[in-house]
């Protein structure tokens, strides 16, 4: 449904406790996210924008349930993912996937990019090993892949090709929700529209909702409907993508935004 509220965050703190001197008795706590609250509705591709140790990654893998929160609750299609029994826990991490920003580290160099695939299949029981070929290679063609990238190996393809994997392994599971942790942000600018072309497609495909973690506005001003602006584990400011643009109110957007190159 239009306006759904597929991903709900609450009060959301994720703090670090660094235990410093001698003999570690020191604690420094980092509030890396603290006190953030927002949704984001089905359908859309919600941006989270700020610059480096603004706290964005940590909101948007906390959100995935890949690090432990502090404090708040983050409800998927009203479910606390925090709260929920083990199994049903299960359930919903199979709807919510992620694509990081660095996609080699985030393949294995021993296996084969078909194996890569079918494993999440295998592992979640869903369907046997024949099913689950054909399902990969399939969603390799949805990711602009030929088929016989299935049998080769992540460093036989080049950045572009290797994030499109990594939109491809996301996929497998049909999932609802997608993470994208700065996903362009290591490619070459050209290969940049390339990729947030097929997320732009595969979205309307694949009725998929995204949270976009970037520090460029300029991907951010292509690709989002809302964004909100992150600035020491806070929003600062939060709206349209269009307003938030045109008409900045707070002094860190205005300052980010100056910021953009312009071209004369």
């Amino acid at each position: 449904m239009k306006d759904e509220k597929l991903i709900e965050v609450k009060n959301l703190k994720t703090y670090y406790i660094n235990k410093k001197g001698l003999f570690k008795k020191k604690l420094d706590i980092v509030k890396a996210v603290d006190g953030v609250s927002f949704f984001i509705k089905r359908g859309e591709s919600y941006c989270v924008v700020g610059e480096s140790g603004s706290g964005k990654t940590t909101l948007g893998r906390s959100i995935i349930n890949l690090i432990p929160i502090t404090e708040g609750k983050i409800l998927f299609n009203g479910d606390n993912i925090y709260e929920i029994k083990k199994e049903e826990k299960k359930k919903i991490r199979r709807k919510m996937q992620v694509v990081f920003q660095d996609p080699f580290s985030s393949l294995n160099p021993r296996k084969t990019i078909g194996s890569l695939l079918i494993e999440p299949l295998l592992f979640h029981k869903l369907m046997n090993k024949k099913e689950a070929k054909e399902k990969a290679m399939n969603i390799l063609e949805k990711v602009g892949l030929k088929i016989d990238s299935f049998y080769k190996y992540p460093h036989e393809f080049s950045g572009g090709q290797r994030q499109r994997i990594g939109i491809a392994r996301a996929l497998i599971l049909e999932p609802e929700f997608i993470l994208l942790d700065e996903p362009v942000s290591s490619l070459d600018v050209s290969i940049q529209a390339q990729i947030l072309n097929l997320l732009k497609k595969l979205q309307k495909d694949f009725n998929l909702t995204y949270l976009f973690i970037a520090h460029n506005l300029n991907v951010v001003r292509f690709f989002g409907d809302r964004v909100a602006v992150m600035y020491n584990g806070k929003f600062v400011e939060e709206g349209e993508v269009k307003k938030i643009f045109e008409k900045p109110e707070h002094p860190y957007t205005k300052k980010l935004l100056s910021a953009i190159p312009q071209i004369k």
